[in-house]
């Protein structure tokens, strides 16, 4: 465990459990804890993961304006997403899965190649649900959560695993506390 896994996953915690609770601060917690993640990834050969830090900052500037202002100004309120929708994005992150798994494994040293390229492909997913307040961003994180507990075990980064162990936990709490929010 280093001070750079640490620091990340104290960012990434912070914005994780504020995303549960439906809290705007989510997103400038989230860009320094992947900016900090970004690098410990490119540290342990986890291509797909870095890479994923750079999109995330780049959504999580985006996703921070949508749900303060909305497309037309007011906030974003939580929604639903229609299956047809979601089955686009699953075989999308399928296809993503298959193809930068290959190239990470033809061409790098990359480790866990079609592993790591799931969760790129799904953190992605996940994300674009979590920046327009789609109630199904947290079945999608259930999914990350899960490839990526024994992925970062795997390489050592054991806080980091714990820690993913824990948001899969505090998905389950999301999903609960956004549908009884969309409710009301």
């Amino acid at each position: 465990m280093t001070p750079l896994e640490i620091a990340a996953n104290v960012f990434a915690t912070a914005s994780i459990w504020l995303a549960a609770r439906n809290n705007v601060h989510l997103w400038w917690t989230g860009i320094v804890g992947c900016a900090l993640f970004g690098a410990l990834f490119l540290k342990t050969q986890l291509y797909a993961d870095a890479t994923l830090q750079v999109f995330f900052i780049a959504t999580s500037l985006w996703g921070w304006h949508l749900w303060r202002h909305g497309q037309g100004g007011a906030p974003t309120p939580v929604r639903r997403t229609s299956p047809r929708t979601l089955a686009a994005l699953a075989v999308a992150a399928l296809a993503v899965t298959a193809l930068y798994g290959s190239l990470l494994k033809h061409w790098t040293d990359a480790y866990a190649p079609f592993t790591d390229s799931a969760v790129l492909a799904f953190s992605v997913v996940a994300q674009l649900l979590l920046m327009q307040r789609r109630i199904e961003t947290w079945p999608a994180w259930l999914l990350v959560n899960t490839l990526s507990v024994p992925l970062f075990a795997s390489r050592g980064l054991w806080l980091t695993a714990t820690l993913y162990a824990v948001y899969w936990f505090n998905a389950w709490h999301g999903w609960w506390h956004w549908r009884r929010e969309r409710a009301r």
